[in-house]
Formats: structure tokens, C-alpha cells, sequence
């Protein structure tokens, strides 16, 4: 009996440790997911683990965010003048009778967009492109309600435009940091793809500072947040928010072989929008600061020529002279590497940077000279060279889309016209609906004779119905041009 209770007592022992070697190598798997993955090297199966009360946690959710952000983005709805078009018939004079030159216009236009409501009392954001030229604005919110916008300032070298509309205590959204935003943070694009409103998207932000030289003005600013949140045609003034809902950019244009969205859309960076919107609230156009040199992005020619370990900054192979560069002392060779606390590796960094300040800002710029780090303050200038704020051209004239220039005395000579402006500069508007080409000279409007661009805004201020125009272009031709106002 004794014999048989020791043997119980040694079998009991014996699987009590089983058990509990077991438990050592094998823990419970209750509350874990397990990934098994097949080690060739081991020839061992090792087990990734994953604690599933963490799942929820870090899940990503980005309801608020969008639920925040549909209720400030609006659809706009523009209308463009049909062109007048003057018809003359060719058999009239052949069969001996007078030419009578008749005039009809074409249809309206119809474009949409979007934009995004940017403060309680109506201000809206969006993109150039999607307003410039137009007749009429339209904004629709979400709740499906409609105002009439009007046009406070447009601003073709970011591609951005202020709008307004006569209402208060509006959902807005709040600003962001663009400087803050890294690749690989997930984003949301909010807008109004092919009229289909309020739609929502997402994705990762895939590289910052992106020039893709689709802006045609002289003095263009691309430094693009580039995303693969899927944009298309419709989105353009929307918003890319960060999963917090706050504003980071305002979507621009997509690259694509097909006109539809392929995997890459930009965005406007938050804080060069702050920056135009301020001005244009302010004095109506931007203030646009610039340094007064001719720079170049560092290839691995120039850095090794140069010693240099990387191809970060921006390198000075010219000076404006007086600029505001000479005058702070930079010199050709040096290599810009900040502006003021914010790095900057490529021209369209540094041209971003510099475009969030205005003439008379003094700027510390950090840059890089026979291997010595420089810091320099430099009291930017505008375009004309001096520290003076930019005056608005007249409303009149925004809606022409045209920038004029006095026609020399060699011209008037040639062209036997003491009097009229020339057209320097054609964007979208009424002026190119109707026909007009760049280097066409206005000499008369309504009959009447013009000597100045503030003529021209003035004649069509005072019009009513429609206006003739009359002129003639630098080889001789005449023309004739009307439209509606």
C-alpha cells in the first residue's frame, strides 16, 4: 500500500512539472493575435504578437475630421460671357453689295470648383483658376443653401483667390501649420469632384516643396504639398486637412496623363494661404517680398566643385543689382540653407519661405560661405525695388484679366495714334472671351478716346449694356471687340 502512495505521489510531482514547463514555454494565448511566420534561417516558427486591446487604440479614425470639415467646404459655381463674335460675309462684296459685318454671341460658360469658408463672417478660399474671368460666383454650403460671391482679390502667382459672401456666424475651419506637416502623415482632400459634393478622401502626404511649373506667371510660387489622397477635377480650392480637421493646404492640381487622378495631387500650402489672404483682406493684392537674386537648386557637379558633403541649400549664382540681397552683403557662390528657423533644400523651399513676407520685413537668412555658417538680416524689397506696399488694380480691370502698359513714341508714330494703352498681359476674362490677343493697343472705348489703364477701368465702370472697343495691333491690323458688362 505504502509502495503504491509513492508511487501516486511521484507520478502527481512528475506531471505537476510537465505542466507547469509547459506553461513557462507555451503561454495562454487568450487576448493575443498571432501573425506565424516560417524562419528558414531557425528552422523554427517564431510568433509576431500583437495585444489586441491595443487595436482599438491605435486604429486610425477619421470621422471627426471629416465631419468637421464637409460643413466648410463649399461648391462654387461659375458663369463666363459667351465671346461676341463678329461675322463678315464673304460673297456680299464678290455679287457687288455692301459688307455689313454682323455680331452675335456665343453661350455662356459654366465651371465649378470648390473652396473653403475660412472665418464666421463669410471669407472664402479657393483657387484662381477655378474663379478668374468670371461673370458670376455662386457658393453652395452643404446644408445645400446659396450666396453670391464676390471676387475681394485674386493672386495668379500661388493660384489662389478670396471670395466673400454676405453672411455671419458661419462654420469655419481652422488653420494648420504647413511647416509641421511630414511626409507620411495621413491626410483627407475635401471637395466637390465632378459636382459629386462633399466627398471625402484620403491619404498620406508624399513629398513637400513639389514644383511641377504648372503656374504660368512671372513671378510663380510652387513649393506644392504632394499627396495620393484622389483628387480630380471639381476638387480644385478644397481642403487637405490633417486628422485633427485642421487646414494644411488647399488641393491645386493633380498629375495625370488622363486629366483624372492617377496616384499624385497638390496642395497649396496653409501658411503661404494665410499670408495671401491677410494681404488681399488688407490691400487688396499681395505683398510679395523678394531677395533680389537668380538662384539654382545644387546638382553633384556644383557640391563636389564645391566640397560640399550634401545637396541641401540653395545656391546664389547672381545678384540684382541694388537688391536687397547686395545690400545685405550676400554674395554669388553662397548657398542658402534657412530663412529665419525653417531649413530650406531646394528653390521651391526657399521661394515658399520668402513668399510669407512682405516688403520692408527684415528676414535673417542663413547661408553657407567657404564652409563658414553666415547669418544675415535682409529688408526685402518688391518687384519694383523699393520697401513700398503694391497698390490693387481696379475691379474693372481684375475682370478684364488684361495688364497694361503705355505704347511708346515710336509706336504711336508708326501706328499714327497720339493716344491708347496696350494690353501686356492676357489671363482669363472678358477681354480674352471676346478675342483680344496680348499687344493689342486700346485706342477708343465706346468712341471715346483712352490714354490710361485708369481710363479703361473708368469707361467700363460707367458703362452700361455693353462697350465697343476699338484698337489696333503692333503690325497694323484694326480691330473691333465687344461684349456684354
Amino acid at each position: 500500500m505504502k509502495r503504491i502512495a509513492g508511487l501516486f505521489i511521484v507520478a502527481l510531482v512528475a506531471s505537476v512539472s510537465t505542466l507547469a514547463i509547459y506553461t513557462q514555454l507555451n503561454p495562454p494565448a487568450a487576448n493575443m493575435n498571432a501573425a506565424v511566420v516560417q524562419s528558414s534561417e531557425q528552422e523554427k516558427t517564431v510568433y509576431h504578437l500583437t495585444h489586441s486591446e491595443n487595436l482599438a487604440e491605435t486604429a486610425l479614425d477619421f470621422t471627426t475630421a471629416a465631419a468637421n470639415t464637409v460643413n466648410t467646404v463649399v461648391h462654387v459655381k461659375t458663369v463666363y460671357d459667351g465671346e461676341i463674335v463678329t461675322y463678315k460675309d464673304p460673297f456680299s462684296e464678290f455679287f457687288g453689295g455692301r459688307s455689313n459685318p454682323k455680331q452675335y454671341k456665343t453661350p455662356d460658360k459654366r465651371g465649378s470648383g470648390s473652396g473653403v469658408i475660412i472665418s464666421n463672417d463669410g471669407y472664402i478660399v479657393t483657387n484662381h483658376h477655378v474663379v478668374n474671368g468670371a461673370a458670376s460666383i455662386e457658393v453652395t454650403l452643404n446644408n445645400q443653401r446659396t450666396y453670391d460671391a464676390k471676387v475681394i482679390g485674386l493672386d495668379p502667382s500661388t493660384d489662389l483667390a478670396l471670395l466673400k459672401i454676405e453672411a455671419k456666424d458661419m462654420a469655419y475651419i481652422a488653420l494648420g501649420n504647413s511647416d509641421n506637416v511630414q511626409v507620411g502623415e495621413w491626410v483627407l482632400a475635401v471637395g466637390n469632384p465632378y459636382n459629386l459634393t462633399s466627398t471625402v478622401t484620403a491619404g498620406i502626404v508624399s513629398a513637400k516643396g513639389r514644383n511641377i511649373d504648372i503656374l504660368r506667371d512671372k513671378f510663380k510660387i510652387e513649393s506644392f504639398i504632394q499627396t495620393d489622397a484622389a483628387v480630380n477635377p471639381g476638387n480644385s480650392g478644397g481642403a487637405l486637412v490633417n486628422t485633427r480637421g485642421e487646414l494644411v493646404g488647399i488641393n491645386s492640381a493633380i498629375a495625370s496623363p488622363t486629366g483624372s487622378y492617377s496616384g499624385y495631387s497638390f496642395a497649396i500650402p496653409v501658411n503661404m494661404v494665410r499670408k495671401v489672404v491677410r494681404d488681399l483682406k488688407e490691400f487688396g493684392a499681395v505683398q510679395r517680398g523678394f531677395i533680389g537674386v537668380t538662384i539654382q537648386n545644387l546638382d553633384e557637379q556644383k557640391a563636389d566643385a564645391l566640397g560640399l558633403e550634401n545637396l541641401e541649400g540653395v545656391y546664389v549664382n547672381g545678384l540684382q543689382d541694388k537688391g536687397a540681397a547686395q545690400s545685405a552683403g550676400i554674395e554669388v557662390g553662397d548657398i542658402i540653407k534657412r530663412v529665419e528657423s525653417v531649413d530650406v533644400k531646394t528653390v521651391p523651399e526657399l521661394q515658399e519661405q520668402i513668399g510669407k513676407f512682405r516688403p520692408g520685413d527684415k528676414v535673417v537668412v542663413t547661408l553657407l560661405r567657404e564652409g563658414e555658417m553666415i547669418a544675415l538680416p535682409i529688408v526685402l524689397k518688391n518687384r519694383f525695388g523699393t520697401t513700398k506696399m503694391v497698390v490693387k488694380d481696379p475691379e474693372e480691370l481684375i475682370l478684364l484679366g488684361a495688364t497694361f502698359g503705355p505704347i511708346s513714341r515710336e509706336q504711336k508714330s508708326k501706328l499714327h495714334t497720339d493716344h491708347g494703352v496696350q494690353i501686356t498681359k492676357l489671363a482669363k476674362g472678358k477681354f480674352s472671351n471676346a478675342g483680344v490677343k496680348e499687344g493689342f493697343i486700346i485706342t477708343r472705348i465706346n468712341k471715346k478716346p483712352i490714354y490710361s489703364s485708369e481710363q479703361v477701368a473708368k469707361a467700363l465702370k460707367n458703362g452700361s449694356g455693353g462697350v465697343l472697343i476699338e484698337g489696333i495691333y503692333p503690325d497694323g491690323l484694326e480691330a473691333y471687340y465687344g461684349f456684354g458688362i
